[in-house]
């Protein structure tokens, strides 16, 4: 038997099987339609060659990677056209692996590790997608425009080594296009906290376990040599029965940490297990007690047993500086967790009822940062949705200098009072060091990622706010404050005549709030600006029904970007007959 390096292809139909158990003739006749009009043709006019054919796939073989690159692109954007023109339930999608190495020549057939590793990458490919290994993007990648995405080191079966493996990126893909796609693995550690269980029997303390978590993935965050999954995104899957495996995918993680809280009296108990979310194996478990005085120096030792197994090099000078800044009263502490959730919430309801909590907090604590730096948003929030009551302003402005003075090293702090100092007073100077300064203590942070795209978007450095937005989205992909970076990527695109994309940027965030009145603004805005009035009246009822004393002058009123930008969404608030 011969040897030979060849470059080999192999690919199969997503969803065969089901698409078979519907119809079985239906499919068996298209897929023989596609494969003989073209993906043979299309082989062939590579200079491939299709050794193998099974039910619902093939293996090719081409003396040249550029060659075999361009045959699974060219098959790929095929089939994508022809699906554009048929019902999704007739749609035929193709996964593609492909992989450089030696392969044994048996008559027609090939074998060997370079045709194992094909398949095996391409089980990793998203439905319509290219998973190629890193053998084939250093032989391609000074001869093709594509882009090459990294997924990382990937561990396959029955291959002794691990893969290196990239997604191929076509050319004019965008990075919010690729906001669609399963996330790639970053080139560091990356961990996703999911919301630990309560098991005191008490539904009261639920607030407890979820404070606790926020505070672990906060300190994990720190650690710049960790990529961390934000909050938000990991409380999406809060009592659901989710695999551990799909929940890693889905977040682009490697890592998933879970566990469970108990709290009996005075007593705490906390069990943590850390699962390798490839294959849901469990890498490491700890319980530790203690009495409540104690839960911060147990959450200290959690987070130190995490980051030993994750990173072993990382110093304890790192974990030293995760510690993060915390009140001096527990009960100011507890206050602070029950005003979170209706901070999220956002409605005029649940903002009145946080800032009763954080009220509480800094009566306990008053120089409690981070609960300055959410009762600031609550108050401007209040005063640009609840009617330019002057004393709400006043107490937005007094709370964000409050974060802002004495939250030096808490990033949600800094951020949240650069944000708001950033609305109400425009000095975006000093709020974009505050945000740069969170950012520095915490990489990780979507949030501070989110409001920096917004301030920059009020300041026009509208290639900053676009870079900062999509940050965030990738940081934290289901958050439900992922609101913030669609708005910002909404106005800029308004404000720079990219209408089309403000259409989609303000859709795009109304389905993470329906109920933010200025998202539902800016869609109309977006309509109108094309001239589509039909839509843009449309999405102005909708705007009326969720915010029905809303005005023009209100609007306008915000004062948030220049006047002549404020004009221009005014002219075209106006064509869709909003009332003035």
């Amino acid at each position: 038997m011969d040897r030979k390096l060849a470059a080999i292809l192999a690919a199969d139909v997503v969803g065969y099987s089901a698409l078979m158990e519907r119809d079985e003739t239906g499919t068996f006749e298209r897929l023989t339609a596609i494969r003989r009009a073209l993906i043979e043709p299309e082989i062939a006019k590579r200079r491939g060659c299709i050794f193998k054919l099974m039910g619902d796939g093939l293996l090719a073989e081409f003396g040249s990677a550029v060659d075999a690159v361009e045959c699974a692109v060219s098959l790929q954007r095929a089939l994508n056209e022809r699906n554009a023109e048929v019902p999704q339930s007739e749609r035929l999608e193709l996964r593609i692996g492909l992989n450089l190495g030696e392969v044994i020549v048996d008559g027609d057939d090939r074998y060997g590790e370079g045709v194992n590793v094909s398949a095996r990458l391409q089980q990793l490919a998203d439905p319509g997608g290219i998973c190629i290994s890193g053998k084939v993007v250093r032989e391609v990648e000074k001869t093709l425009t594509f882009g090459f995405e990294s997924m990382g080191e990937q561990q396959v079966k029955n291959i002794a080594e691990p893969i290196t493996v990239y997604r191929l990126v076509q050319e004019g893909t965008s990075p919010e296009a690729r906001l669609a796609r399963p996330p790639a693995l970053p080139n560091k550690p990356s961990i996703a906290v999911l919301a630990f269980e309560n098991m005191s029997g008490d539904p009261q303390q639920e607030y407890f376990a979820d404070g606790l978590v926020e505070d672990v993935i906060t300190n994990l965050s720190k650690i710049p040599s960790l990529f961390v999954i934000a909050r938000n995104s990991t409380f999406a899957y809060k009592s659901r029965a989710t695999d551990i495996r799909q929940i890693a995918r889905e977040l682009g993680v490697r890592y998933v940490l879970e566990g469970s809280i108990r709290r009996a009296g005075n007593r705490l108990r906390i069990t943590a297990q850390l699962i390798e979310g490839r294959d849901a194996t469990h890498i490491w478990a700890e319980r530790f007690e203690g009495e409540t005085e104690d839960v911060f120096d147990l959450q200290d030792q959690l987070t130190e047993r995490i980051v030993g197994t994750l990173e072993p090099t990382i110093r304890r000078a790192e974990i030293e500086r995760a510690r993060r800044k915390r009140p001096d009263s527990l009960d100011a502490y507890d206050f602070f967790l029950r005003a979170l959730p209706h901070s999220y919430a956002n409605s005029p309801a649940d903002t009145a009822e946080a800032l009763r909590f954080l009220g509480e907090a800094l009566r306990l604590d008053p120089r409690y940062a981070c609960a300055h730096g959410y009762a600031a948003w609550g108050y401007e929030q209040r005063f640009l949705r609840g009617g330019f009551h002057p004393e709400d302003r006043a107490a937005a402005l007094t709370h964000a200098n409050a974060a802002l003075s004495t939250g030096g090293d808490d990033p949600q702090a800094l951020c949240l009072g650069a944000f708001v100092y950033a609305t109400i007073t425009h000095d975006y100077d000093r709020s974009i060091n505050a945000l740069d300064r969170a950012l520095t203590l915490d990489s990780n942070s979507s949030l501070a990622f989110g409001l920096s795209a917004m301030v920059h978007m009020f300041n026009e450095s509208y290639d900053r706010a676009r870079e900062h937005a999509f940050r965030a989205l990738r940081l934290s992909p289901l958050d439900p404050m992922n609101y913030h970076s669609y708005l910002a990527l909404a106005w800029v695109s308004l404000f720079t005549a990219r209408f089309e994309d403000a259409v989609k940027y303000s859709t795009l965030g109304i389905q993470v709030n329906p109920v933010f009145s200025i998202l539902h603004a800016s869609l109309v805005a977006s309509y109108a600006s094309l001239d589509r009035l039909e839509a843009a009246r449309a999405a102005g009822r909708r705007l009326l029904e969720v915010a029905p004393g809303w005005t023009i002058s209100a609007f306008v009123r915000m004062d948030v970007v220049r006047p002549q930008l404020m004009e221009g969404m005014a002219s075209a608030l106006r064509k869709a007959g909003l009332p003035e």
